[in-house]
């Protein structure tokens, strides 16, 4: 008698760095659901609804401006203050929702994860994509008011480089995913981080030059502050996004490429960590 082969089998033994991507394509029905989920949940309930995408970015652009270009003096060249902050934080918005979006995966999800089986790395990139949405709806505010400038005579241009505009959103999502992933597998055993993450995240974004120059902060920072600036990844997306877009800032090809090889690198141990804490995990939340 032949032996029967099973369509699908389940099993913990897999490889560490293994992203599934055959499975998860049939699952793509379950992912394309929790992308929904995503969007529709975070704010059915409020009364402004996705409003909220618009009201974050403007309100912190307009702080922003105040603070650190009316009173700080920090000057920003050609480019309207309002806008080149607008920029940062359209960039800013979409890692660091990735990142805590992604970082309480396992924690968030515990119920479901130990009910039924699906490749788990669905969530956290349900999440990754569901962000696209948002970051699409802060872009189009971005160009509305890139528009309203140039209309009023400000100097303003695209840079030649905006071909590149879509590898620099991919290591944006691949930091932020790899970064939350990392997370969401120590969180399970440490939950202070799940509390030490907003303040994290909340310090991580004055380092990453969203309100100011990379020039200002080689002028006037320590030497120490100024080179964790420089090199911070998200620096280098940040300034490179701007440059893009306003033609305003620095570029080298040194930090381009830099910049992909730490995100590459943070994504493979983001998923090695996840794969190998999924197997578990569900003996420590």
């Amino acid at each position: 008698m032949k032996d029967d082969k099973w369509l699908y089998e389940i099993t913990s033994k897999h490889k560490l760095l293994d992203l599934n991507l055959p499975e998860i394509w049939r699952y793509r029905d379950l992912l394309m659901l929790f992308v929904k989920r995503d969007i529709v949940t975070v704010y059915k309930q409020t009364i402004l609804g996705p409003l909220w995408f618009l009201i974050q970015p403007l309100f912190t652009s307009v702080i922003f401006t105040l603070v650190f270009n009316n009173l700080g003096n920090i000057t920003t060249g050609s480019v309207p203050p309002f806008l080149f902050n607008l920029a940062g934080i359209t960039a800013w918005n979409y890692f660091k929702d990735c990142l805590t979006g992604t970082s309480t995966t396992f924690t968030k999800n515990q119920n479901i994860f130990g009910k039924v089986y699906f490749p788990r790395a669905i969530m956290p990139l349900s999440v990754t994509i569901s962000n696209l949405l948002k970051f699409g709806i802060q872009l189009f505010i971005f160009i509305a008011f890139y528009l309203y400038y140039a209309s009023a005579g400000a100097l303003l241009s695209p840079n030649k480089l905006l071909f590149l505009f879509p590898i620099y959103l991919i290591m944006m999502g691949m930091l932020g995913l790899g970064l939350g992933m990392i997370l969401s597998a120590w969180t399970t055993k440490y939950r202070d981080l799940t509390i030490l993450l907003t303040f994290a995240v909340q310090l991580l974004m004055y380092l990453s030059a969203v309100p100011y120059p990379v020039a200002e902060a080689v002028k006037k920072f320590p030497p120490y502050v100024a080179n964790f600036v420089v090199y911070n990844p998200m620096t280098q997306i940040i300034e490179g996004f701007r440059f893009m877009l306003l033609n305003d800032g620095t570029f080298t090809w040194f930090g381009f490429t830099y910049t992909l090889v730490i995100s590459i690198v943070i994504f493979i141990v983001g998923l090695l960590i996840f794969n190998k804490t999924e197997k578990n995990f569900i003996d420590t939340v």
